[in-house]
């Protein structure tokens, strides 16, 4: 069958759908993915086909210039739960204006099935003008497309009245990769598929290959404790280099720990002389370094809470917009993380050294951790969902 992958514009939106994507692949199945040039990097990092249809929006250059010089968390604070129906209003007017391009694709295509992220709302229109179902996948902790949704129809709403549609089409499917204990309960249920990490591609770095090979060899005992940092594609990029500087600072009070943390050449300068424990690396495939950790600080997006969700690690959140919040809470309220959602808090090494000293000594952080690794490892895999889809279809 035909399978037409579509994406708001934004790359680590679609991230989560490659491992779904290659299991269509796998099982024989046609894949191509449409979205604007912003997501067509991603794709390809992926060995994925794909369209584009649109040109660039430049999302990142948006939001630089409304939160100004600071964090996004120290210009608006965190969401209340209320406001995230306006999550996406960044990229809908543009997407409006669009919808006929992917519309008429669409039909030259002819696709068997649709599969969207929860924030792209074209393939719901797309969907039930051609007739075929359209399945919907969670990133992870999902507070955001159940509000969205309702704005969704108001700005969707000419285009799908005048395609004689009485409301917003609803997916066919919901697929979930979330271990159910740890979803936000009170959303609509989705059908479970085990998450397998996807952090973009990349060669694995002579230095870990070198270090596997090592710890193969030694017989004695495994090396010091090291924590994975990581604060995403953007966190840095949205004014965080001085909440790297702080995060990295803490390491100094821990004694034999390492800290391995992801940051671009670009930044480097600006965060300065670091502590004799940390090594700083280029962006690397996360899942490449997880096997090796004790911990993993991030920002909360859900590739990174999902990932290390996926390895058993406890984890310290950092959140700075949207989702990032929820995915704190719930790893907090399943026993598997600290979180600081205040800006005041984020910026006070104190806190930052006392909540990682919290995190590593603690046994409980990591036991829980691995349930949730055990609950996540017995979800149905990408493969064995595709089987039930070729049958929805």
């Amino acid at each position: 069958m035909r399978v037409l992958m579509m994406t708001t514009p934004v790359s680590t939106h679609l991230t989560p759908l490659v491992p779904l994507a290659w299991a269509f692949r796998a099982a024989g199945h046609e894949v191509l993915v449409a979205g604007r040039s912003d997501v067509q990097a991603a794709a390809r990092s992926a060995g994925l086909n794909a369209v584009e249809i649109g040109g660039p929006l430049d999302l990142d250059g948006m939001l630089a210039q409304r939160i100004g010089g600071v964090r996004p968390l120290e210009a608006w604070g965190r969401p209340p739960f209320d406001q995230l129906s306006n999550f996406g209003r960044l990229w809908m007017a543009q997407t409006l204006e669009v919808l006929p391009d992917y519309l008429a694709f669409a039909r030259v295509f002819r696709p068997d099935l649709i599969v969207s992220e929860p924030l792209e709302y074209m393939s719901l229109i797309a969907g039930a003008e051609l007739g075929v179902p359209v399945v919907q996948q969670r990133w992870g902790v999902d507070p955001l497309s159940g509000p969205a949704l309702a704005n969704g129809r108001t700005w969707f709403k000419d285009a799908y009245t005048g395609l004689g549609l009485s409301d917003l089409p609803r997916p066919a499917v919901i697929l979930d990769p979330c271990p159910p204990s740890l979803q936000l309960p009170g959303i609509e249920p989705g059908v479970p598929m085990r998450y397998v990490p996807f952090n973009g591609n990349g060669q694995l770095p002579p230095w870990l290959r070198e270090e596997w090979r090592r710890r193969q060899e030694r017989a004695d005992h495994g090396p010091i404790r090291r924590v994975a940092v990581s604060l995403g594609g953007r966190t840095l990029a949205y004014n965080g280099v001085p909440l790297m500087r702080g995060i990295l600072s803490a390491f100094a009070e821990l004694p034999d720990t390492e800290a391995v943390v992801t940051v671009e050449e670009e930044y480097r300068e600006a965060i300065g002389p670091v502590p004799a424990q940390v090594r700083l690396i280029d962006p690397v495939p996360l899942h490449l370094l997880l096997d090796s950790c004790a911990a993993v600080v991030h920002h909360g997006g859900s590739g990174t809470a999902m990932t290390a969700t996926s390895f058993g690690l406890p984890q310290f959140v950092l959140p700075q917009l949207a989702d990032q919040f929820w995915h704190g809470d719930r790893l907090v309220e399943a026993g598997a993380a600290i979180c600081l959602d205040d800006a005041d808090r984020q910026n006070d090494a104190g806190e930052l050294s006392a909540a990682l000293a919290t995190l590593l000594a603690g046994p409980g952080y990591a036991k829980a951790a691995g349930e949730l690794r055990r609950e996540m490892a017995a979800m149905p895999t990408p493969a064995d969902v595709v089987a039930d889809l070729e049958h929805l279809v």
